[in-house]
């Protein structure tokens, strides 16, 4: 089959990142298939235009130009995918007509126009959902009645988008039913968490990890891993463990962004003993990862995030979690899996506290993290969960 991919994020789609798009597009194409990955010549989690390709992959990539845009959430980014959707547009138009188009929200205008081609091509559409759009949008600037008529446009886009696809995927069961909400083709819906392979995990983590100093035996480290931007709230973590005053404890905070000198700054501050290692590649980050004893997962209040790329690293190190995030999904697994605790969104104090617990209690550490490994090997091992979107994108009776 001719398989194409339309992403507008796809990471770097080298061994820096472990993003499902990558993983997906060697999967297909170990099977047999043609795939090309179209996505954008901007690179979102750094804010750059992405340097020439200096990879090899065995699948196509085809870069699209996109201007690009200063931060998360302002007007340049809205006009910035407009122009990359128009960009899509184009290309479908002059491109040989795929077997099938595997496509992502977000953003909204390339897969509008992916659903227009589908519909005037009769071409297959799969749609994965990785975030909901506009609606995350529409937390960050909630302003009653005006929100809902700003943002209709792009609830527009969303929708129309969802009801032209033939399969709905999604990264979470509420993501699955927002979009199904509108469509009436499909039966059913594929959720499909992030997730990571567990065997390449095991195996990176034997590497020799990026910080070389042996942990000393009465040291307990928390790590964090991801983007350092405005939607995580590392700064509730650093009061945390500001208020512990313990400098037996140490953060380790894998990852960039905008706001690492922000962060770095204020741990500074606070006497909080932590350590920046930037941008890791995975497989480093996976060795860093499991030398950890503790995971933090700080989502700031009302964020639109479900089950996101860290959820799956942090069972699969098999370490207990601190979370603040809000979404039910999530909370009801670590809740089901007793492996960490929900805390409070925004409270330093509770966090703290859930902090004391587990660095005065080892055992309880090594029975919470015991139980996180069980849930990455029942939720998350993509080499078991990722053969439904295979399944779902390669079916002959998809319409």
């Amino acid at each position: 089959m001719d398989i194409l991919m339309v992403i507008n994020f796809t990471g770097n789609l080298n061994d820096f990142d472990n993003t499902r798009f990558r993983y997906l597009a060697n999967l297909l194409v170990k099977e047999g298939h043609d795939v090309e990955v179209v996505t954008s010549t901007f690179n979102h989690g750094l804010k750059i235009q992405r340097p020439p390709l200096d990879y090899k992959t065995d699948y196509k990539v085809t870069l699209l130009y996109e201007p690009g845009y200063p931060k998360n959430v302002c007007f340049q980014r809205f006009r910035s995918h407009h122009i990359w959707g128009k960009n899509v547009k184009k290309y479908l138009r002059k491109r040989k007509k795929p077997d099938v188009i595997y496509t992502t929200i977000p953003s909204l205008t390339g897969p509008y126009n992916v659903a227009k081609y589908c519909k005037e091509n009769n071409v297959r559409m799969v749609i994965d959902v990785q975030d909901l759009w506009p609606e995350a949008f529409k937390i960050v600037a909630n302003i009653p009645v005006v929100s809902d008529i700003v943002f209709y446009p792009f609830t527009f886009l969303a929708n129309g988008a969802y009801r032209q696809a033939d399969a709905i995927c999604a990264v979470s069961d509420s993501y699955c039913q927002r979009a199904h909400s509108v469509n009436k083709k499909c039966k059913t819906t594929t959720t499909v968490f992030l997730g990571t392979e567990l065997d390449s995990f095991d195996e990176n983590t034997a590497l020799e990890p990026p910080l070389k100093k042996e942990k000393g035996s009465d040291e307990v480290w928390v790590a964090y891993c991801g983007t350092l931007g405005s939607s995580y709230d590392l700064t509730c973590v650093i009061d945390a463990l500001s208020m512990l005053n313990n400098p037996k404890i140490k953060f380790i905070v894998m990852g960039s962004g905008p706001k690492q000198e922000d962060f770095k700054e204020y741990a500074e501050s606070k006497g909080v003993n932590a350590v920046f290692t930037g941008m890791l590649k995975y497989d480093l980050m996976c060795s860093q990862l499991v030398r950890c004893d503790i995971t933090v997962n700080p989502i700031i209040h009302s964020a639109a995030q479900s089950i996101i790329n860290k959820h799956g690293d942090y069972a699969a190190s098999g370490l207990p979690v601190i979370s603040t995030q809000e979404n039910e999904e999530y909370r009801k697994l670590v809740d089901t899996y007793q492996m960490g605790f929900n805390c409070e969104n925004g409270n330093a104090e509770q966090v703290a506290e859930k902090f004391k617990l587990l660095v005065e209690d080892k055992d309880l550490r090594k029975r919470m993290g015991a139980n996180a490994r069980r849930c990455a090997e029942e939720k998350f091992d993509r080499k078991r969960t990722y053969r439904k979107l295979v399944d779902v994108i390669t079916a002959v009776n998809i319409k």
